[in-house]
């Protein structure tokens, strides 16, 4: 059995298209050839690999199964293309990162731009996601290197500790919480919450923990961004549940204080993820060691 990538990069198209018009654009390809190839990739496999439908196409099991293989082909064959570039010609390639809220607000930006700062000629794709999706997305070969928070199950990959954050209470000057050395998630249920957009880790988070202690927590406004969050309460609006990282950053220009969190679960682990079968470039691996021994350097507050 013999695979062209053209075809399964054309395969790859369509199946994330759904459409087999538009994945032969993708491919740049007229409709015809396109679906002379996918015909013929079809009988290589010796199975349909989509149902036709008036909409599009939609993944047979047989489908389903090669599109997972093609991704990890074409990882390889990327990671192989950028190997030998740095060989031919001291290039440094680039690196695909999928990350969570948490460290994207947090110390992520600043161990990224000190890896950049000593490698010019690298490029880092940086895309925001859920820490459930990540761990899908590395496995199914979207990304490189994950980054990941919270309790998520990491079976298959190989994981290595990143700079952990800390949810703390945000609560306007002069509100009753503001003065306290500490309160419990509890404490906070009788204010009024904003929080990030509904999707977000936070916002599906911490209603879940509300319910287990017997009370409901309602967001009063969800917007998308920590700092916004900030304003709000700065506003008087209500008091808000984010990383101290976050908070610290934007206290200094608002008027809000910051009472940390008494409960357990309020210290957040991150963890940097990568697949544990398929190697990584030698770019990306040395970017998993500076990010995995950035926790223990020295950072301003």
């Amino acid at each position: 059995m013999h695979f062209d990538l053209f075809d399964l990069r054309l395969f790859v198209f369509v199946a994330e298209e759904s459409n087999l018009r538009r994945g032969a654009e993708r491919a740049c390809l007229s409709l015809g050839a396109a679906s002379a190839r996918i015909k013929a990739l079809e009988e290589n496999v010796g199975s349909p690999l989509f149902y036709r439908k008036p909409q599009g196409v939609e993944l047979t099991p047989a489908g389903d199964a090669l599109l997972h293989h093609a991704r990890l082909v074409q990882q390889q064959v990327e990671h192989l293309k950028t190997d030998l570039r740095e060989y031919a010609s001291g290039s440094k390639g680039h690196v695909r990162i999928l990350a969570n809220t948490t460290s994207i607000s947090g110390a992520l930006p600043a161990a990224l731009a000190s890896f950049l700062a000593s490698q010019p000629d690298v490029h880092i794709d940086l895309r925001e996601k859920l820490s459930q999706e990540i761990v899908i997305a590395i496995h199914e070969a979207h990304a490189d290197i994950g980054i990941v928070a919270g309790n998520i199950e990491t079976r298959g990959l190989e994981v290595h500790d990143f700079v952990g954050d800390e949810l703390v209470v945000v609560v306007p000057e002069g509100h009753a919480l503001a003065g306290c050395e500490r309160v419990s998630f509890a404490q906070t249920l009788d204010d009024h919450h904003v929080s990030l957009a509904a999707g977000s880790a936070l916002a599906g988070f911490l209603p879940p923990l509300a319910r287990a202690i017997g009370r409901r927590l309602e967001f009063r406004l969800q917007v998308a961004s920590f700092e916004s969050i900030c304003l709000l309460v700065a506003a008087g609006v209500g008091i808000g549940i984010i990383p101290r990282s976050s908070a610290l950053r934007h206290a200094r220009s608002m008027p809000v204080r910051i009472v940390p969190l008494s409960d357990r679960w309020a210290l957040r682990e991150t963890r940097i993820v990568h697949r544990a079968d398929a190697p990584l470039t030698r770019l990306a691996m040395d970017l998993v060691r500076h990010l995995a021994a950035y926790r223990h350097a020295d950072r301003a507050p």
